[in-house]
């Protein structure tokens, strides 16, 4: 009898100094991204701002990590959004500053940005950018981030959040001096450039207008000089100098499909020969006009 109640005493006293013992919660941390939607793109520079929030125990130091994604041969100073099957990836980054300037990756103590935990949700701003003049395929783009909050006393905590565009159609042009030189009365020809850059894949097409002199028409041009005098000349889209290059749909002007870099189209002028006119300069201005 006596030892039985020795063994019930036992156990009570146990059991009341682990119920006085205080409890200690373990160090945490958990993270959540906003997802960067860069929208419509049209290689124009675009920024957007995301968040990712961090919320970790009082006084708990931690950096937050993001990986360089899933776009093809990526890294973290060079991300890309992928497109359909065939389009050239769509690059982009993305920094911890306005400016734009410190690029936010995943190396401790180098570009990963940190924090001291306050037992409250955190929010820190990504500055996302896509740089100007990207003229990839006209397609919806996306890639996959992997945000980490790391540190001592703790199991690292993850999330993903997606950066998304989406991009469209842009061309851009340019052309150089068509420039005769001297005009002796015999036949001179000479070669301009116009440059085109367009999205990869899409379709342009080039007219070229009649000119400015009086009565011109794409298969009249001139060039006005002294007292109002005209001094004709054509404009062809072949070397050989037998296609006309107007403005008309489908009949005589150029077509072409960017790739996504400039394209170099040359337009082949001549001055007939014996032209007989006053001596001085003559000049005409012609309107390149792409369309896509």
């Amino acid at each position: 009898m006596t030892l039985a109640k020795q063994k019930s005493f036992a156990t009570a006293l146990l059991l009341a100094l682990a119920a006085a013992l205080p409890a200690f919660a373990a160090n945490t941390c958990t993270v959540k991204g906003s997802g960067i939607n860069f929208g419509n793109y049209s290689a124009a520079l675009k920024n957007i701002t995301g968040t990712v929030t961090v919320t970790c125990t009082k006084g708990l130091a931690y950096g937050i990590a993001l990986n360089a994604g899933l776009g093809p041969g990526a890294t973290i100073t060079s991300r890309a959004m992928t497109g359909s099957t065939g389009a050239t990836p769509l690059a982009y980054g993305l920094y911890s500053d306005a400016a734009h300037s410190i690029n936010w990756g995943d190396s401790l103590g180098t570009n990963w940005v940190t924090g001291t935990g306050t037992g409250k949700a955190q929010k820190f701003n990504i500055y996302g950018q896509i740089p100007a003049n990207k003229y990839v395929t006209v397609a919806s783009y996306t890639d996959t981030i992997t945000a980490s909050v790391e540190g001592a006393g703790f199991a690292t905590a993850t999330t993903r959040f997606l950066v998304k565009a989406s991009a469209l159609a842009h061309c851009t042009v340019s052309s150089t001096t068509l420039a005769f030189g001297a005009y002796t009365g015999a036949v001179n020809n000479a070669t301009s450039v116009i440059s085109v850059t367009c999205s990869d894949a899409t379709s342009y097409t080039i007219g070229l207008n009649a000119g400015k002199s009086r009565g011109a028409t794409i298969t009249k041009r001139a060039m006005t000089g002294p007292r109002g005098a005209l001094l004709h000349y054509d404009l062809y889209s072949n070397a050989a100098r037998t296609l006309n290059w107007g403005n008309t749909a489908a009949t005589n002007w150029v077509t072409g499909s960017g790739i996504g870099s400039t394209q170099s189209v040359n337009v082949y002028g001549q001055v007939p020969a014996a032209q007989s006119l006053a001596p001085g300069s003559y000049t005409d201005t012609i309107v390149a006009t792409l369309t896509y």
